[in-house]
């Protein structure tokens, strides 16, 4: 499934999202508040501390939660993002929270890139 225009557009030009990943039982994790970027016609997230991080290893259970970010709510399956795909992450990072220089670096490490997720909406 993909995006229709306006929640992608809306989504992607949101400052940040909260994210409520999935346990095993299907019940939704307390939501967590994350920057969200858009690149081409997909929407990721990435975690500062890499794979270690808590929300991060919380997606690892069923690969789907809900996300609220734009006056978007949507239920959606998080996609390992492609490593090819990394590059215009970052660009879209810096673009977007490019002002937060001390901040913004931490999601451009290797470790965080490693973490890179797609949204995909169910």
């Amino acid at each position: 499934m993909h995006w229709n225009d306006a929640d992608l557009a809306k989504v992607g030009a949101a400052e940040e999202l909260d994210l409520e990943s999935e346990r095993a039982d299907g019940t939704l994790r307390d939501p967590v508040t994350m920057w969200v970027v858009r690149a081409g016609d997909h929407l990721y997230v990435r975690s500062v501390k890499g794979t270690a991080g808590p929300w991060y290893r919380g997606t690892q259970s069923r690969h789907q939660g809900r996300i609220d970010a734009g006056g978007v709510q949507r239920s959606v399956t998080f996609r390992e993002a492609d490593p090819a795909d990394h590059a215009a992450v970052d660009a879209a990072y810096r673009e977007k929270y490019g002002r937060y220089t001390s901040i913004v670096e931490h999601v451009l490490t290797d470790r965080a890139r490693e973490s890179t997720l797609r949204l995909e909406p169910r």
